[in-house]
């Protein structure tokens, strides 16, 4: 199949109808407006249906009853929009019910701005709504990996009967780069999911009832156990990281989607200079790469961050990371983007405290501007 110039936000759109989405519920917001606009037009060409809904509120609903008769469904938002639907989040991953949403985050807190950003870190992998339930997380790099992880969501969705969340920003949802997107799945001919509530009339006997309340407490407890255990299960088959250039590291940054980008082209700068410098970029936010840090050799003494936030990844590499190595930070918050050379001077800045033995009293902190 030819590859094809898409924005970033249409081509989620042509990959979801690919991957056999016929129903798509949303509401317009900057920057992911494309995505609904492109549905609306194309989802009724394959018998398809958009519907923009009232608020955000009502399209994850619209969601938990298209996924609960069986059909295979995506809503799209951006930050303040994605925080409305969390109860409904809340619901589907309660209920067990398959959908994928699509976040192209702008700064916050709050309306913040429409410029890009990776602020919702923690909304998506801690989860926003109530109680104990976890999402499946990609985030792309390109516009070609906003594709394949639009279709590898909706079957990963279907598999475990949970949410899955594809997190991008403002700069790839609107970037346009060439995309191949291949046919995926027919809707005729997607697994029949016997569990769903499309009545007796193929079943005769069956009823099937989809429902996240449980007034017993044992109840309760066995059901979240029993979610619970798929996460173990997407912990132990599902993590996704791209591992660049760490085999000679001794200094490791840790980055993903736009941010990733902009690093690559600090460590090109760095290693024409002879700094041995690599990325672990988690392609999956949950579950988090967390064996890519363990594994890391002893060599490899200082791990850098870098986010468009205030540092809202920084736990998850901590965790992994077990005290082993100094964990420092670099970020700019606000849809403010950080820039290649800044980035490659506080890795010399911090390689050379290091080799100063200086290590513990290096800064950590906020790229405000320009070193």
């Amino acid at each position: 199949m030819s590859r094809v110039l898409m924005k970033g936000n249409e081509a989620i759109g042509a990959a979801a109808i690919a991957a056999g989405c016929r129903f798509f519920f949303g509401y317009p917001i900057t920057p992911q407006s494309e995505l609904p606009e492109y549905m609306s037009a194309h989802l009724p060409e394959v018998g398809g249906v958009f519907v923009q809904s009232e608020s955000e509120i009502a399209a994850i609903n619209m969601c938990y009853g298209a996924s609960g008769a069986g059909a295979r469904v995506m809503t799209g938002s951006s930050s303040p929009g994605i925080a409305l639907k969390q109860e409904g989040i809340s619901y589907m991953a309660g209920a067990e019910l398959p959908c994928v949403i699509v976040n192209i985050v702008r700064g916050g807190p709050g309306l913040g701005g429409i410029q890009p950003a990776q602020s919702d870190y923690n909304q998506a992998t801690r989860g926003g709504g109530d109680g104990d339930y976890k999402l499946l997380v990609y985030a792309p790099s390109t516009v070609q990996e906003m594709v394949d992880l639009t279709q590898l969501a909706f079957d990963k969705a279907d598999q475990y009967r949970n949410p899955v969340m594809i997190v991008g920003d403002g700069m790839l949802g609107q970037i346009m780069e060439p995309v191949e997107i291949t046919p995926r799945a027919a809707a005729s001919d997607l697994p029949e999911k016997t569990w769903a509530t499309t009545g007796v009339r193929n079943h005769p006997g069956r009823r099937n009832v989809i429902n996240s309340l449980f007034l017993k407490p044992e109840m309760l407890e066995d059901h979240i156990l029993g979610l619970f255990a798929k996460y173990e299960a997407m912990r132990a088959d599902e993590v996704l990281v791209e591992e660049y250039q760490v085999e000679d590291a001794d200094i490791v940054l840790v980055a993903y989607g736009t941010t990733a980008r902009i690093v690559k082209s600090a460590i090109g700068m760095l290693r024409a200079e002879g700094v041995k410098v690599g990325l672990i970029r988690p392609i999956t936010l949950y579950p988090f790469p967390e064996a890519s840090i363990a594994r890391l050799p002893e060599r490899v003494k200082n791990l850098l961050v870098v986010e468009m936030s205030m540092g809202q990844m920084i736990d998850d590499v901590k965790i992994a990371n077990e005290g082993h190595r100094l964990v420092h930070f670099i970020g700019r918050t606000g849809g403010m983007i950080p820039i290649p050379k800044v980035i490659a001077d506080t890795v010399k800045h911090i390689l050379a405290e290091h080799h100063a033995g200086d290590a513990a009293h290096v800064a950590v902190g906020v790229q405000m501007e320009d070193l």
